[in-house]
């Protein structure tokens, strides 16, 4: 198993509400010459947890992170003008992220959970305070 010390939260970059789902993204992906999708996880706006790449596998999310992290992407970001960085999760996405970050917590405790925008402050990606709002998992 690789070493674990990052679990990086993203966004889709997509409007609120968007349909998007782990096989859309797995498709985008691999039209890039991927190795299918670079998220371990994906979490619809319906809050279904979709397991991406297995996290034994190094992901593609994160540059220069990748081989130590494993990467969420929750599907929105974006505000209905398609451009505005926006906190767009649904309540079932709350709930299914917090709890998935839970147990991804107990099973790697000494993994630092961050958002994209943490490691590249370029980034808006996931477009809320990771650190803040989960720190205390």
């Amino acid at each position: 198993m690789r070493t674990i010390s990052l679990i990086i939260v993203h966004c889709s970059a997509n409007k609120r509400g968007s349909a998007l789902r782990l096989a859309d993204i797995d498709h985008w992906h691999r039209s890039l010459g991927w190795k299918g999708c670079g998220y371990h996880f994906v979490i619809p706006t319906d809050g279904t947890v979709e397991e991406g790449r297995p996290i034994e596998r190094i992901g593609a999310h994160c540059r220069f992170h990748n081989r130590h992290s494993i990467g969420i992407c929750y599907i929105g970001g974006l505000a209905d003008d398609g451009k505005t960085p926006m906190d767009t999760r649904t309540e079932a996405q709350r709930k299914a992220l917090r709890k998935l970050l839970y147990d991804l917590r107990r099973r790697f405790p000494r993994a630092l959970i961050v958002g994209h925008r943490d490691l590249d402050p370029t980034k808006a990606c996931p477009c809320f305070d990771v650190v803040r709002e989960y720190g205390e998992l």
